[in-house]
């Protein structure tokens, strides 16, 4: 039998425990806040003006320190990146007043420039074209030399006779050149070939006549000679005092048939210059006198066919 010390017997009168009623507290606030939460959203939803006047004198001081942490901690966040700002510049501002050595480069090894020997100045040309208004001339005599190509298109298709002056009007252009150079009129190789035609010295097919030259000459009142035994101190000598001459150049350097040039000067070294109314590039040439007269030697054996024109006044 058990002994009646063991058994547990309530105290009458006595309150609950503590536990229990910390429950029950919980449980009563619990319920208190989702009515009032749930009052409060009904109350957000359907009547704003009312909800924001409930809620507004406990979110607004909330709502005034969350702003004022906030600025706190922008300021403290805005010092911290000063202060660091202020020690970098500090430190680059010591780095750079610390003076420290500058290696200088070693001077580079220039290599001088070679001396080029000064080039003498080019020898003007003896003779040359020069382009003016009223023309072209060839220098180097003692007189400007008219010069005409019998090949210009300005008149190479034009008529000489039943020819054209381009093929055959060697004649006329050189007599061209000496009249328009040697007096005070000017004719161009298509005028002169129409006045070579009229007066009788058109060979059809073949050119010229040879007294195409001395009564040209005539005509134009200059002093014309064939000198068929001229030699080359002689032509030299003509030359040298301001005369022309033209001569007819046989098959060779000039043509494969005959062909008139006509000769206005002297070079220093003793050449003859040319007109070659068919070639711009003779014209430019320095011509040794005897191979000229060589050239201009008649095939039957003759002399030579240079005709030596000079001016009254000369």
């Amino acid at each position: 039998m058990k002994s009646s010390s063991n058994v547990f017997r309530p105290t009458a009168g006595k309150s609950p425990p503590k536990r229990n009623r910390k429950s029950i507290a919980l449980a009563l606030a619990l319920a208190f806040l989702c009515v009032c939460g749930t009052e409060l959203a009904f109350c957000s939803y359907f009547a704003p003006a009312l909800f924001q006047k409930v809620t507004g004198p406990v979110v607004q001081p909330v709502v005034e320190a969350v702003q004022a942490v906030k600025s706190q901690m922008d300021l403290w966040r805005f010092r911290r990146r000063r202060d660091f700002a202020v020690i970098a510049i500090v430190g680059a501002a010591g780095e750079y007043f610390t003076p420290r050595p500058v290696p200088f480069p070693d001077p580079p090894q220039v290599t001088p420039l070679p001396v080029i020997p000064e080039v003498p100045p080019k020898a003007p040309a003896i003779t040359e074209f020069l382009e003016k208004d009223d023309g072209t001339f060839l220098t180097g005599g003692k007189i400007p030399c008219v010069y005409y190509n019998q090949t210009d298109e300005a008149w190479r298709d034009k008529p000489y006779g039943y020819d054209t002056i381009g093929p055959y009007g060697c004649g006329p252009t050189a007599m061209s050149i000496v009249i328009s150079s040697m007096t005070s009129q000017k004719m161009d190789p298509a005028q002169m070939a129409q006045w070579a035609y009229e007066h009788g010295y058109w060979c059809s097919g073949s050119g010229s006549y040879l007294t195409i030259v001395e009564e040209t000459c005539k005509a134009f009142s200059l002093d014309c000679i064939l000198d068929k035994q001229c030699t080359a101190a002689a032509l030299r000598e003509h030359l040298n005092g301001g005369g022309f001459a033209i001569a007819l150049m046989g098959p060779g350097h000039f043509a494969s048939n005959g062909h008139f040039i006509v000769l206005h000067g002297s070079a220093p070294s003793g050449e003859v210059l040319i007109a070659d109314s068919n070639s711009r590039e003779n014209s430019l040439a320095l011509w040794d006198p005897q191979f000229i007269l060589d050239e201009a030697a008649a095939s039957n054996g003759d002399g030579v066919r240079i005709w030596l024109i000079s001016s009254p006044e000369s």
